[in-house]
């Protein structure tokens, strides 16, 4: 099918910062009103203080989540503790899918002994066909961990994997994220999949999430973001420094990556729904010299963002000092408001579009230089949500943390800005659907060229 190129006219050469750009609109394909959605205030609305308060006290009352602790106790322990995640996700809706995701993990490295490790899962099917099968997860890992062994136990690992470890914020806030969420948005319904997961093994190097994500990648299941939270409980620093409005969100690069992307669509959304929450984004694949379950993802290539606060205590962390005491119920509930009105506004959002070619396609997605001065955008909509309205453009400076400029598209697959010089902007695609509704950008990423690609020719 054939499509109609629609020109951005500019009054000379434009600069990045330079402002009054006007497009000439395509009457054929209005633009959706843009403002917030009722069902997305009401979500955020919805999440509950108290709720959140229950759950840090249930997940310190198991006493330990250690992975590697006995699973067969009856009232603490990483058993009772999965069994009743398991049984609250059941609970909050009939149309929640729960399970287990088992893995038997043999012994190796800081896994110590063979181990069968559960995920616990609840899925919340989307409604249109066109994008059920996309997913959006939440997730936190319900693992804990207390490193801080008496001598006379740490010979004994048996012993020592059964000391006091609470984990509320590291990470039975993260936990509480997942649970929280699927009670709420369960009550809703969306075009896409959510899936809420509290993961086991982080502790440990990640491993119920690395088993997770290489699993559904054999698979090949679309998953279109990963909101990862780890450490959203506290907003006291050990160093005395407190902040209860701010948040970091991060994400891999390079810059215009997936991840960073969804990292920017999260901080528009919170924008909108929930202004008394900044989202900083955090240009890092995660805090300096260490990790998170986003990055089982990351690996698998799928995109994936960390939410943690700027505010940790390492004194508590991995200690029997993380506790519902030295932890902010507010502080986490404020993190988990932001997370459900992101995971609402994808769900009903249509898929990002496609800007990078196939291997070989050259009439295929890609920005292209087109009378020599101007940028000329190319871009695919593989099976396109039925209320699919239309396409935003977006550009930025190269040095621009966020994108700057909207341009609405239309309708089409090709869009030509005229005297726009491509060398010194980043251009990407948003795909919009008919209540305003956007996905995250798809930005056209320059790929380093190899040394056989060049020619004499400059």
């Amino acid at each position: 099918m054939a499509f109609r190129i629609h020109q951005l006219v500019f009054c000379g050469v434009i600069l990045p910062h330079v402002h009054g750009w006007a497009a000439v609109e395509p009457e054929a394909w209005p633009k959706p009103a843009q403002g917030a959605d009722p069902r997305i205030e009401k979500i955020v609305s919805e999440i509950s203080e108290p709720r959140i308060a229950e759950i840090l006290r249930k997940l310190e009352g198991f006493e330990t989540r250690n992975t590697l602790s006995d699973p067969g106790q009856t009232n603490r322990g990483i058993g009772v503790a999965r069994q009743w995640i398991f049984d609250e996700f059941k609970r909050y809706s009939p149309r929640l899918e729960v399970s287990f995701d088992t893995h038997n993990i043999p012994k190796g490295g800081r896994i110590w002994k063979d181990i069968e490790l559960r995920n616990v899962v609840a899925i919340l099917p989307g409604k249109m066909e066109q994008a059920a099968d996309r997913w959006i997860m939440v997730a936190g890992h319900y693992d804990s961990l207390n490193l801080k062994i008496p001598a006379e136990l740490r010979s004994q690992r048996e012993k020592a994997v059964e000391l006091f470890a609470p984990g509320v914020s590291d990470d039975g806030s993260g936990t509480a994220c997942a649970m929280e969420c699927a009670r709420v948005l369960s009550q809703h319904e969306f075009d896409a999949t959510l899936v809420f997961v509290a993961f086991a093994g982080e502790e440990q190097g990640l491993v119920g999430a690395h088993a997770m994500a290489r699993r559904l990648k054999s698979k090949n299941q679309e998953i279109e973001a990963v909101l990862n939270n780890d450490i959203i409980g506290t907003e006291l620093s050990g160093n005395g420094a407190s902040d209860n409005r701010r948040v970091r969100l991060f994400s891999e690069e390079p810059n215009d990556s997936a991840s960073r992307q969804l990292a920017r669509f999260t901080r528009q959304v919170a924008a909108r729904y929930y202004p008394e929450m900044v989202v900083d984004l955090i240009f890092r694949h995660d805090r300096f010299g260490r990790g998170g379950d986003h990055t089982a993802f990351n690996q698998q290539g799928y995109a994936a963002v960390r939410f943690t606060t700027p505010n940790e205590n390492f004194n508590n962390q991995h200690s029997p000092t993380d506790t519902f005491t030295n932890a902010s119920v507010s502080y986490t509930a404020k993190v988990i408001r932001v997370n459900a009105a992101t995971a609402a506004a994808l769900a009903l959002a249509p898929r990002p579009p496609v800007t990078k070619a196939a291997p070989g396609d050259r009439n295929g997605p890609g920005l292209r230089r087109g009378s020599g001065y101007d940028a000329v955008l190319r871009w695919e909509q593989p099976n396109p949500e039925p209320d699919l309205a239309g396409f935003m453009v977006v550009v930025r400076s190269t040095t621009a943390p966020d994108w700057e400029r909207e341009i609405w598209a239309g309708k089409v697959r090709e869009f030509t800005l005229k005297n726009t010089p491509i060398d010194e902007l980043v251009f990407g695609v948003k795909a919009v659907d008919r209540d305003g509704h956007e996905s995250p950008a798809s930005a056209y990423v320059t790929q380093p060229r190899r040394a056989e690609e060049f020619s004499e020719e400059k």
